[in-house]
């Protein structure tokens, strides 16, 4: 064999036998991204390392960690999500809009009403289409929200932690709300000095009451049907846009008399549009969903 197709084909070797190519997709729910992993045939191990890797905005890709589309028995397809850290989310919902989004401009679902399977249930998805035959805005029935503390979960006296005041360190005494919309989240009502999120979230998402940590949203309201939200996420730190955040903050809102059941949420990356139903307790989200660009990932063995 001529040296120079030797080095070829030892080089071939070297790569397949201790590289692993991993294609991907960037996509954003209203500044919310996620890595976009599918894994209808194969699905990449040290998956935990993998987020971590990727979610890296100088190293790797960049972004709030990665989302694997996977089949399912009980559902068109089953999601999991990774956050930035590698620890292991149960839902996101602007990343489930972005799930709805791939599965049909990619060919893998023609239909527009949709199941997803989660780590906190399975979730409806309506999938609406642009002119261009490319999906454009997604609503997701959320389900029914939890208000019983130890179901959120978190440590509280009574049946309910409706804004119960929490001492922190770095902000003082805070009214708070504690929501599950499939993950726990804390709600804070601020009316003029805005908290500081970075140093305020952190502590109250590492906040022993919670435990299994949570998500804490900052919210203003604007109106009887708008609210100004910022979030911090657990595992993720302040991000652009968190769908079950803005659905807890909603779901706070209204039980808390300050606004009506439909909302707008203002988020750093855009606007959600939610609806708390009465007839059946379940909450409905609706916002937009992008693909930025496609790759393919090149990770040591």
């Amino acid at each position: 064999m001529h040296p120079i197709k030797r080095i070829i084909a030892f080089t071939v070797q070297f790569l397949l036998k201790y590289m692993e190519e991993i294609k991907f997709t960037k996509m954003h729910g209203i500044g919310n991204d996620y890595v976009y992993i599918d894994c209808m045939n194969h699905t990449p191990d040290r998956l935990a390392e993998l987020s971590i890797e990727m979610s890296d905005r100088h190293t790797g890709i960049g972004g709030d960690g990665i989302i694997l589309i996977l089949p399912s028995d009980v559902a068109d397809f089953k999601m999991r999500i990774f956050n930035a850290d590698g620890s292991e989310a149960k839902m996101c919902g602007n990343g489930i809009r972005c799930v709805g989004k791939y599965v049909y401009d990619n060919g893998l679902t023609s239909k527009t009403d949709i199941a997803v399977d989660t780590n906190s249930g399975i979730k409806y998805l309506r999938l609406i289409p642009g002119n261009d035959g490319k999906i454009i805005e997604v609503t997701v029935d959320m389900g029914e929200p939890v208000l019983v503390a130890a179901q959120v979960p978190v440590k509280y006296g009574t049946e309910k932690m409706i804004e119960a005041q929490v001492e922190t360190r770095t902000g003082g005494n805070l009214a708070v709300t504690a929501v599950s919309m499939g993950n726990p989240h804390g709600v804070i009502f601020y009316e003029e000095d805005t908290p500081d999120v970075h140093v305020t979230g952190r502590e109250l998402e590492m906040h022993p009451m919670w435990p299994d940590r949570a998500n804490i949203e900052f919210a203003r309201i604007i109106s009887p049907s708008e609210i100004s939200m910022r979030v911090w996420e657990r595992g993720s730190g302040e991000t652009m846009a968190c769908g079950t955040g803005a659905c807890a903050t909603a779901v706070a809102a209204i039980t808390t008399g300050r606004t009506g059941r439909n909302v707008t949420i203002h988020l750093l990356g855009g606007d959600l549009r939610i609806f708390w139903n009465p007839d059946n307790n379940h909450v409905y989200m609706t916002g937009g969903a992008t693909t930025v660009f496609t790759g393919t990932y090149t990770r040591q063995k």
